[in-house]
């Protein structure tokens, strides 16, 4: 046992909820084959950390310990509720014969749980929405308001998504594992769709006092390189690629105070090679399969990016003509918009600036604040004064992370 100051003791389970909750919970479900009882058995384990630690220490496994504590836990629990429902008497007695040494549980079993979950979560007997909504909050974590956030829609939509989705699994009896290698194929795409808007919410967070939440974005990596042994599948390649480039540039993208520093200003001495020659070599292979999809046109778009030594030196051309691929192949407001910004960058403001007004216009991205703070800057650019005032007004009424409030703010005073 590894012994701890009292006083220090409340910080050092913060950080293992932060860093361990999720796999805690995606064993527990495995375990115990249900989601609330798993949850609230985690929490229980949690708050049983508090008061035992202060006494016995934190032990040398951690996560071992809550994962056996979460059982008994979960065990207490079903023997309370048996008299209301007796078919909770063996799932009890069964949880109770299996073996009970925390020690003993196998770490690497634990960290392939959070992945049998995802799996699970995608079965093909859940739509598509439920699945995704379903595994960011049971998997990853995410407030339903953090959920809602990466699907542009509102959290009642999403909580209903997740209870759907959970019904579903309980109905059907979907078992917690990883599919055989041919059943795979047929959940990759919302597989693949997950861990992307994990690494999104972790590379920009969607709310909140950060610009990045790294333990989102390191997880999404963790995962997409579990998913490339598991099935070198070019878009799996693709994903992990985009994942490495965005998050090489992790340490260039704020300043000492936080604040954002935009693509165009960072300093590029700080972007990560190692993560950066890795995603180049990993599109190399996903490109030559001759089977491209949208990560690995991301990706290339990324690869661009980080290939230019300087920001004058990035070949807008190119990146246009991949979008233009992309907008074939998997069209999408925010594709359109990403595409607007770089015909803007090639052909000048105005060009990027109507494109922008045609986006706005069909109305899906109304409220969404990038694509106003996207024709603000357009417009500030080419002195069009008015017009960026009011872009930044509306980008700032919809903005709800505070780094990208700061820069609007500076923006619009600069302008003011």
């Amino acid at each position: 046992m590894v012994e701890e100051k009292p006083q220090s003791l409340h910080q050092i389970v913060d950080e293992l909820y932060r860093s361990e909750s999720r796999r805690v919970f995606a064993t527990l479900v495995r375990l115990l084959g249900d989601f609330d009882l798993a949850e609230e058995a985690m929490h229980e384990a949690f708050a049983a950390a508090v008061e035992k630690w202060q006494i016995e220490g934190v032990p040398q496994n951690p996560r071992a310990w809550l994962v056996s504590t979460g059982r008994f836990k979960a065990i207490d629990t079903i023997r309370r509720r048996v008299r209301f429902d007796e078919s909770l008497g063996e799932i009890a007695r069964k949880l109770d014969s299996e073996h009970d040494d925390f020690a003993a549980i196998d770490d690497e079993k634990i960290e392939d749980d959070r992945l049998r979950l995802i799996f699970t979560c995608c079965h093909p007997a859940i739509v598509p929405s439920a699945q995704i909504a379903l595994t960011l909050r049971e998997v990853c974590g995410l407030r339903t308001e953090e959920i809602a956030s990466a699907f542009l829609c509102t959290p009642p939509t999403i909580a209903q998504r997740i209870v759907r989705g959970k019904k579903k699994i309980r109905e059907a009896e979907i078992p917690f594992e990883v599919p055989k290698l041919p059943e795979i194929p047929t959940r990759l795409d919302s597989v693949l769709s997950v861990i992307y808007l994990v690494f999104n919410e972790g590379y920009s967070a969607s709310s909140g006092e950060n610009v990045t939440r790294r333990d989102l974005s390191e997880e999404a990596i963790r995962l997409g390189r579990l998913l490339v042994e598991l099935l070198p599948d070019p878009e799996v390649l693709g994903l992990l690629a985009l994942m490495l480039i965005q998050e090489s540039r992790r340490a260039a993208r704020t300043s000492a105070t936080g604040d954002i520093v935009l693509l165009e200003d960072q300093d590029r001495s700080l972007w990560n090679r190692e993560h950066i020659v890795e995603g180049c070599r990993l599109i190399e292979i996903a490109m030559g399969s001759r089977r491209i999809g949208g990560y690995t046109l991301q990706a290339a778009i990324a690869a661009v990016h980080a290939e230019a030594v300087r920001p004058e030196d990035t070949d807008w051309r190119e990146i246009v003509a991949l979008y233009d691929v992309l907008q074939q192949i998997e069209p999408s407001p925010v594709v359109s918009l990403n595409r607007a910004v770089a015909v803007a960058m090639r052909d000048g403001a105005e060009a990027g600036i109507a494109l922008i007004d045609q986006i706005l216009a069909e109305g899906s991205l109304a409220d969404y604040h990038l694509v106003h703070a996207a024709k603000a800057d357009l417009c500030r650019r080419i002195g069009r004064k008015e017009d960026a005032i009011q872009a930044y007004r509306r980008a700032l009424s919809l903005v709800k992370q505070e780094p990208e409030r700061r820069f609007l703010e500076r923006r619009l005073s600069e302008l003011s």
